[in-house]
Parts: C-alpha cells; structure tokens; sequence
C-alpha cells in the first residue's frame, strides 16, 4: 500500500512555498505483536492504538501490572506474559526489550515463529539484523529500527534497516507500519546507530536546550511556566518555518540577524561557548568506538 501525497502552500516572508505532505493509509490489515511495553514499547503501543488503523495489536511483558494499565486504556488490545504465545499468527513481530534480554527472548521465540512469513524487527539499541539471524538460528525477514519515544504522539522519527534476506515487500510493510507513528527513513545498518544519536537521544539534548532557554527567561524575568511556554512555541516556530520552506538553517539565521542587532551578538556568544562543536560532540559520544 503506498502512501499518496498531496501538495500542500504556505506563504512566508511573501515567498510562495510547495511542500508535499504524506497522506497517512485508511486502514492496514495487519496482526501485530509488541514484546515489550517499557518506556519505548510504550510509547510506540499508544502510538499504534491511537491510530486505529491496525487490525490486530498483542502486547507482551513480564510485569502484569503494566499490561493491566495498557487493557484499561485500550480494551480491544491483547496482552499476555507469554512471549511465545504473543507471536502466534502475528504478521510482524517488534522486539522493543532490552539489548541484554534480546538473546533470552530470542530463545523462547525460535522454536514457534513462523520464517515463511513472520516479519521480526529488532527496537533493541545496537541489536542488529545479523544478531537477529544469529540469535535465531536462520534466516528471516528481519529488521533493524530504532524510533523515539514521540511515537506515542505520532511524531517519532524512526530509522529503519532492512537484513540481507529481507524484501522489498517486507521492507515496506515495516515503513507503513512505523509511519503510522511519525517520520521513517530507510538507510544502511551503519546509519541507524548515528539516527538514534540524532533522533531519538537527540530528544533529550533538545529537551537540555529547552530547560536552558526556560532558565534564562527565569533570569531575565519570567516565571518559568511563561519562559516554558516561550521557548516551547519559539522550537515549534523554527521547525514550522524551516519543514515550510526547506530552507537551510543558516537562511533563516539571516532572516531575523541584522548587522549590529541583537540577535548576531546571541549568536556570537554560542560561538564563544563552542556551542556547535559541543552538539557535535554529544552527538558522537554515544557511538561504538572504532
């Protein structure tokens, strides 16, 4: 099922500006099982329910409590502590565990999946589709993805790998589903570890810059639920503008810094911190060491 695309306008500064935006799928007749429902697999759960577009969701986890929670919010899903027995007669199966607990997982599920046409995807950071193949026993549609945690409010932006024996056919079945919860993009194994640094660690370094721009306000003079608001609809305001235009960051830089103004002096102060080498810094800090 492809995605169609309609042409969206916008007017900015005066400039007219087409964009396409992506027309989310009616309906997707799919069985799918979550195994783990922690702080990602949460999110991703709530994400997928909210959408009301899949046929079928079973969630799997050890804690009872945490399934009871996720029945009263959504009555028509499944839920079970048995791993083994969530994955029967699924279509697409998301590991979103521990990497420690992939191997464990793994062994329980080995002996009932179904490699003819039971798609696996792997949630777990740095658990790779070789692992998948390895920890499995064989070959298999599997996948490597890694979302964030916005999922839960269809804004993810997740990255997606395919396995050496994994369709086309597969692969967009997978790209449909994680749509359903935000962005995806498809791209090698090697790049999924640098999307998670940007997309879904890199929620927490923006949430860093949010919390600094609430406490100069503070310093400056707002309380904090008014500097919370300011810098909150300042971030939308950059990410509409910049998704609106296409432009590059520094072309809307220009649109608001005059020479001699207040804002090149801001600007230079970032620079004097080293401010873009520390994103950059933090960016890399968490990929395996060569």
């Amino acid at each position: 099922m492809k995605n169609a695309t309609k042409k969206v306008k916008n007017t900015i500064f005066g400039e007219k500006i087409t964009t396409f935006a992506a027309c989310k799928p009616n309906n997707i007749i799919m069985r799918l099982t979550v195994i783990g429902a922690g702080n990602m697999g949460g999110a991703l759960i709530h994400g997928w329910a909210k959408s009301g577009k899949i046929t079928e969701i079973t969630i799997a986890d050890k804690n009872e409590e945490t399934l009871s929670r996720f029945r009263q919010t959504y009555p028509t899903l499944h839920t079970t502590t048995d791993n083994a027995e969530a994955v029967r007669g699924a279509d697409i199966v998301v590991l979103v565990v521990k990497p420690w607990l992939m191997p464990t997982v793994l062994e329980e599920l080995k002996d009932v999946l179904d490699y003819s046409r039971q798609i696996v995807v792997s949630d777990a950071a740095n658990f790779t589709t070789q692992q998948l193949a390895a920890g499995l026993g064989q070959e298999g549609q599997y996948f490597y993805a890694i979302p964030n945690i916005a999922a839960e409010f269809g804004a993810s932006m997740s990255f997606i790998a395919k396995g050496q024996t994994a369709t086309e056919e597969s692969l967009a079945q997978v790209r449909e589903l994680y749509n359903l919860v935000g962005e995806s993009l498809v791209v090698t194994e090697n790049l999924v570890g640098p999307g998670m640094m940007m997309a879904s660690c890199g929620i927490a370094y923006v949430m860093r810059y949010i919390r600094a721009q609430m406490e100069g306000g503070c310093e400056m003079g707002f309380y904090p639920a008014q500097a919370k608001e300011i810098a909150l609809q300042t971030m939308q305001g950059a990410v509409s503008l910049l998704k609106a235009t296409g432009w590059h960051p520094e072309e809307a830089i220009d649109k608001v810094t005059t020479p001699g103004g207040v804002t090149i002096k801001g600007l230079n102060e970032l620079d004097h911190a080293g401010f873009n080498s520390a994103v950059i810094r933090c960016l890399k800090a968490g990929l395996p060491r060569k």
